[in-house]
């Protein structure tokens, strides 16, 4: 019966999320024109007379015929260098790459360069995600099937709802929030079912979120964090004027925490309801108690997981300012390294928020059993 209730929400989620897709003010900017190729064999390769890698490559180009869609190849002549690519990378016979047409400058000549932006990763990235399905479905067998189901769902809110509201200049922050008021109950329910125990991990989950949202906003302002530390948010705004980027930063912290808040709200929970089971004699104060020595484990653990999630994910920037000759404070005074310092202590500070919280909400549920 709940099974049947969720696919109606789902699907009648999904049908109003297909329809806010069309919000975008602009029409989307035409793209290059980017082709798959396969180096044949390397015909020449050496340094430059500035000490760079060079090669000269020959690669068959696949491209698709634009009145029958199909499949046509040509063998190409493509330079390596480093006028050509920002990236110093070696190619070698066998490799799958992406390549760029340029033009001539000529519209009546046929001579067309090609250029190498990338490697072709597209089919490992697949075959990496199957994996990752196959294994969730093995070991969380129904609930892993959930757990797919809502992670689906939360980037069909995320790319459906969410970015093109951004992208038409709405309120990123407060998008933000009234997406994750249908993130949270779905995925929750979907992946741990509809018992008490879900709805104190939803209830302390959404308080939380609530209350660290103010303290993000808050925090930002405070230490005038403008969002425009990262190329992207540079070339994102030029490309449209009309998004937040401060707005932004925000919602990226927000979106963020609600992946930790999951974990640590729905293992207080459990902890608390399995305690239960085990002594009907426990009261709401000994649940309590007993659960919050597990949650104070979770705090000492799950802090230090996000200081080394966003150090390895910081590592060439870390490194870029080990070799710099300014002091620590200047460096900690960055905005690009503000921006890491903050996410990590607003993630800490709700992390440790929601232990007590989601352990005490689940214990008075816990109690009414």
């Amino acid at each position: 019966m709940f099974l049947r209730k969720a696919l109606i929400s789902i699907a009648i989620l999904f049908a109003s999320l297909l329809s806010t897709s069309k919000v975008l003010a602009q029409e989307p900017p035409q793209e290059n024109v980017i082709y798959k190729g396969e180096v044949l064999q390397v015909l020449e390769q050496g340094h430059s007379e500035f000490g760079e890698n060079y090669q000269k490559l020959e690669i068959l180009l696949y491209s698709k015929d634009p009145s029958s869609e199909e499949t046509l190849t040509k063998k190409i002549t493509v330079e390596n260098n480093p006028q050509n690519s920002s990236k110093v990378i070696t190619y070698q016979k066998g490799d799958k790459v992406l390549l760029q047409e340029i033009p001539a400058k000529d519209p009546t000549q046929n001579n067309a360069t090609y250029i190498i932006t990338d490697f072709q990763r597209t089919g490992y990235l697949i075959f990496l995600f199957a994996i990752f399905i196959l294994f969730t479905l093995i070991i969380g067998r129904k609930y892993g099937f959930y757990s797919l189901l809502g992670m689906v769902l939360s980037f069909l809110i995320i790319f459906k709802f969410i970015l093109p509201q951004i992208a038409a200049g709405k309120s990123p922050i407060l998008i933000t929030l009234l997406a994750t008021a249908f993130i949270i109950p779905i995925t929750f329910y979907l992946s741990h079912g509809f018992n008490r125990k879900t709805h104190a991990a939803i209830v302390s989950t959404l308080i939380t979120l609530v209350a660290i949202g103010l303290f993000t906003v808050i925090s930002v302002s405070a230490a005038n964090l403008t969002g425009y530390a990262s190329e992207e948010a540079m070339f994102l705004q030029v490309a449209n004027q009309h998004i937040n980027m401060r707005g932004i930063l925000l919602a990226g912290i927000i979106i963020g925490f609600l992946g930790i808040l999951d974990d640590v709200s729905i293992s207080q929970a459990s902890t608390v309801f399995q305690l239960k089971e085990a002594n009907q004699q426990y009261g709401t104060l000994e649940l309590y108690k007993h659960a919050m020595e597990v949650g104070r484990d979770h705090i000492a653990s799950m802090i230090n997981t996000l200081v080394l999630v966003y150090t390895g994910a910081s590592m060439p920037l870390l490194l870029l300012f080990l070799e710099s000759t300014q002091s620590f404070g200047s460096i900690l005074n960055r905005e690009i390294i503000a921006d890491e310092v903050i996410r990590t202590l607003i993630g800490s500070i709700g992390l440790i928020l929601a232990v007590p919280l989601s352990t005490f909400i689940s214990a008075i549920l816990a109690e009414g059993e």
